[in-house]
């Protein structure tokens, strides 16, 4: 499983879960975060680098206002929950995205989870929550420009400025539910990321599956647009520049 370093999930289902069974979706949430524990423990067992979970998007406003908190609440229990456990496994954890406009107890958490983890060693676990892709590229451009404004922006400046550029670009991007899109989800991270869309709705997502989806990926010919494999994707990029420089070096004489 080595290939596969840093995993993102889009934890999609819960609301259909519940309504299939006659519940309110707001249970089908609850039902969901108990996964999000599950999941974090088998990123952890297997060794993964980094593990990003799409928790709430920008748009995920439009939702009934019920829904939205309760999904804020719900983040703020598994900070609590899950505290000890985190301290305990080395885990690096951080929320990325708009969070001034959570609750100020749920952003007093969030801070001091953060501020306790920032030197664990182990699996950097992030949570999106109020997060956009789009946002997050026009907050770092905006942010470069005004620090160097005659200066021209390059990919590395861009991903120095991204909310967790420690974490690298994402290897595989798994959504549950059914649905095959990537809704805005670190868009700029996920270039080159393989993608796995499961059927399987988030509250029935279990760790025995997601490591079968890890095996698989694993099993796929990454290519990074070689012919053939060629380690990584900075292994590519430097392939593809020095082709490019001694193209244009031949092409002079």
């Amino acid at each position: 499983m080595s290939k596969i370093k840093h995993v993102a999930i889009i934890m999609d289902g819960n609301g259909r879960w519940a309504k299939k069974r006659f519940r309110p979706r707001i249970w089908g949430h609850v039902r969901g975060s108990s996964v999000v524990s599950d999941i974090v423990k088998s990123a952890d067992d297997i060794g993964l680098a980094a593990l990003t979970m799409y928790a709430f998007s920008t748009e995920n406003w439009s939702r009934p206002l019920e829904e939205v908190s309760s999904l804020f609440k719900l983040l703020k229990k598994f900070l609590i929950k899950e505290k000890a456990r985190i301290l305990d496994n080395n885990i690096k954890f951080k929320v990325i995205g708009e969070t001034q406009s959570l609750p100020y107890e749920t952003i007093s958490l969030i801070n001091e989870m953060e501020e306790l983890t920032k030197n664990a060693t182990g699996l950097k676990l992030t949570f999106a929550f109020n997060y956009g892709g789009r946002s997050e590229i026009v907050r770092a451009v905006n942010s470069f420009q005004l620090s160097h404004p005659d200066k021209l922006l390059t990919e590395s400046d861009l991903n120095g400025l991204m909310y967790r550029p420690e974490t690298g670009d994402v290897d595989l991007m798994i959504r549950t539910g059914g649905e095959q899109r990537i809704s805005n989800f670190l868009i700029w991270q996920m270039a080159y990321a393989e993608l796995y869309f499961t059927p399987t709705k988030w509250p029935d997502f279990t760790p025995r599956e997601f490591k079968k989806i890890i095996e698989h990926v694993s099993c796929r010919e990454r290519r990074f647009g070689n012919v053939s494999h060629q380690g990584d994707l900075g292994d590519s990029i430097e392939k593809a520049e020095n082709h490019k420089t001694a193209f244009v070096e031949r092409a002079k004489h």
